[in-house]
């Protein structure tokens, strides 16, 4: 069985991780976009295309699930995919963790790209879940961008940028990009001692396994792992080897739990879209 992630850069390892580390026999194809990359700061038709022509190469060579994980892209055009291709593919999508963060009862910001951060969508997830609760937009521009070119000092600017437009009193912070979990130890250094940050990887991978009626875990086999840079068959950009959970991707074996559970706090009722 195989499953298609689809993503413009690094922010499908951390869902990636997951399904490898609970479903190591599926066959996983990652379909990256560095030429159009980053998708947080393009138009809503750039992503919608780059999207479905990644989803129909996904559907070609033979997914029977597709995932999203890239928040940019489900708020963009999730809706649009479902109805392309459901009920035959299923596909799962990515939306910040706002509902778990709510659950705790402290003041909550999102940190998200400014595509994101400004989207209706998000404003209808936070109308939705918070409860009322006041919840801080944290667009954080240039982020997602200096992960993926693994330049760390451009990755701190952007993060201390971000922790001083982030309210005191926001004791949880939820990673609205897939990206950003890449650099969860970072962005704790950057805030309040005891903040909690959310992220949804964990459930994105949970739900696909569930769309799949796959319950129930077989570990006798190890699929294989096939990546695709903007439609050419390639391997994992050198600096996926920048982060832990890339490593283990790029050695094709089975992701360690203790790479995935790292500061960030990923709970299964994290919702991704539904």
């Amino acid at each position: 069985m195989t499953v298609a992630l689809i993503d413009s850069g690094f922010g499908l390892l951390s869902t990636t991780g997951w399904l490898r580390h609970l479903a190591p026999e599926l066959d996983l194809l990652l379909l990256l976009d560095p030429d159009g990359a980053p998708w947080g700061s393009r138009t809503a038709s750039f992503v919608t295309d780059r999207l479905f022509t990644a989803a129909q190469l996904a559907v070609q060579r033979g997914a029977e699930a597709i995932v999203v994980p890239c928040n940019t892209a489900t708020v963009t055009a999730i809706d649009a995919l479902r109805e392309r291709f459901e009920p035959r593919v299923p596909v799962i999508g990515t939306v910040p963790a706002v509902k778990s963060a709510v659950a705790t009862g402290q003041g909550i910001a999102v940190w998200a790209t400014v595509r994101t951060t400004s989207s209706d969508y998000q404003d209808r997830l936070i109308a939705d879940y918070a409860n009322g609760m006041p919840v801080a937009r944290v667009a954080c521009p240039g982020l997602a961008e200096a992960i993926d070119h693994g330049d760390m000092a451009a990755a701190t600017e952007a993060i201390t940028d971000a922790a001083e437009r982030t309210p005191k009193n926001c004791d949880s912070v939820v990673l609205g990009c897939t990206h950003y979990p890449l650099v969860a130890p970072e962005i704790l250094q950057s805030l309040p001692t005891g903040t909690s940050l959310y992220d949804s990887a964990e459930a994105v991978a949970r739900q696909t396994l569930r769309r799949l009626d796959r319950t129930t875990e077989s570990h006798s086999t190890m699929g294989s792992i096939d990546v695709v840079l903007s439609g050419r068959r390639g391997n994992l950009p050198t600096g996926a080897h920048a982060y832990p959970v890339g490593r283990a991707l790029a050695a094709a074996g089975r992701v360690p739990r203790e790479i995935l559970l790292s500061a960030v706090t990923r709970s299964p009722m994290a919702a991704p879209a539904i």
